[in-house]
């Protein structure tokens, strides 16, 4: 798939000039809480000059590996036009944490991407440019932060370098803090943080560039709280991209959900296909380091053996025997966008099928609305029955996106499977 998470390329397969990655270099320290966060917001508006800006502040105290621009936006029509379509993972650490970060897809038809991608962050980096203002993108993202279930947004104003009257960046502070509101984050506690990227990322030591991104790193680790880890529940990882490595074997990547996984674990690979299979995890690597296990919240690549790499596919689940059920139909409570959420114009009927992004994978479902709804109209919030084509690794309470061409249809939890 095109859009599957590219960071995980360095993982082993060869990436897109023919070159051998072995496995992992280095044993990964656990010496300081992990977390997952991500720069989000409109196309344009500086994700990825901040993401690179990051690791330039943080190289310079000895804390990351600093990554430019075209490291992070590795596709050539990206850096071609300066998106992120894929999204690329960078690490660095403050004082406090050690964090894993996501530079995600600010790009409307990428949505799906942010949908598989933010719902493995633990905090997010909203950037609003203070020159342009907030922009429809800048809604859909805190709307699709909440729905994926994002609990904390800091805010960076950018590119205040361009900014002549600062009473319109205090518009715009005011417009946000509006927004985050309406989608029942807190905004008048948010973090507002001012800063260039640009001009941090070139080593400018003014008010907006070097000192505006110790600021924002102070706020991430002083606003975000810690996460909470499901250690304790049974292991599952949703599978990303899998690759196969000369010598070593097949490689699954993704988020470990919950649970713990220890190499010599043997586990059950279930969904999308009718048949569970079993593999032995024989290695674990998070950012080219060894693991000996991996933790629920670690952003890790699984080594398998007893497994060919074309028998594994992204939507699949790993984990612990006999813990997970696949089902093909379930009941779900779902909200469905407006239009100006991102949303279809119109309502929607009984027979309607869109494709559920369940996790990491995506499976196109039948929609049945209850006998007294006639339609599904935007802004509606209300029980339906899903029949999905394909067997899908389900549970309660689990959250989906429903898409369809190019648009976020709805979001759901699963009320009950059968």
């Amino acid at each position: 798939m095109a859009f599957a998470l590219r960071a995980a390329r360095g993982l082993g397969a060869r990436g897109s000039k023919g070159a051998m990655r072995s496995f992992a270099v280095g044993v990964f320290q656990r010496n300081k809480p992990h977390m997952n966060i991500g720069t989000i917001g409109h196309v344009d508006h500086g994700k990825t000059t901040l993401t690179a800006a990051i690791t330039k502040v943080m190289a310079d105290e000895g804390r990351a590996e600093f990554k430019d621009y075209n490291a992070i936006d590795k596709a050539p029509e990206e850096i071609k036009r300066g998106i992120t379509i894929n999204q690329a993972h960078v690490e660095y650490e403050t004082e406090k944490r050690h964090y894993g970060h996501v530079d995600c897809p600010g790009h409307a038809d990428y949505v799906k991407n942010m949908i598989t991608g933010a719902a493995q962050m633990d905090g997010a980096i909203l950037v609003v440019s203070g020159y342009d203002g907030p922009m429809p993108q800048t809604r859909e993202h805190i709307l699709l932060s909440k729905q994926v279930g994002v609990p904390s947004i800091v805010v960076f104003l950018n590119k205040m370098d361009m900014v002549e009257d600062m009473e319109l960046v205090d518009l715009v502070e005011l417009e946000v803090r509006e927004m985050l509101d309406l989608y029942s984050f807190p905004g008048d506690d948010t973090p507002f943080i001012r800063g260039a990227a640009l001009k941090a990322l070139n080593g400018d030591t003014g008010e907006f560039g070097v000192p505006a991104i110790k600021k924002l790193m102070e706020a991430v680790d002083s606003f975000f709280p810690d996460p909470q880890r499901d250690v304790d529940k049974p292991f599952l990882m949703g599978v990303e991209s899998v690759m196969s490595i000369t010598g070593k074997g097949t490689v699954a990547t993704g988020k470990i959900e919950r649970g713990i996984a220890k190499t010599g674990d043997t586990i059950e690979i279930v969904g999308v296909k009718d048949k569970t299979q079993k593999a032995t995890i024989s290695g674990i690597e998070m950012f080219h380091k060894t693991l000996d296990e991996g933790q629920s919240g670690d952003q890790c690549g699984i080594m398998l053996k007893g497994i060919k790499r074309n028998e594994i596919l992204r939507g699949q689940v790993l984990c612990a025997a006999g813990t997970v059920k696949t089902y093909n139909k379930f009941d779900a409570d779902i909200y469905v966008l407006k239009e100006d959420e991102g949303g279809r114009k119109k309502p929607f009927f009984t027979n309607y099928r869109p494709q559920a992004f369940i996790r990491t994978g995506m499976v196109t479902v039948e929609v049945q609305l209850p006998e007294s709804v006639e339609m599904a109209m935007p802004g509606d919030s209300l029980s339906i029955s899903l029949a999905a084509e394909k067997p899908m690794a389900l549970e309660e309470g689990l959250r989906f996106a429903l898409r369809e061409g190019g648009l976020t249809v709805g979001s759901g939890i699963i009320t009950k499977c059968y």
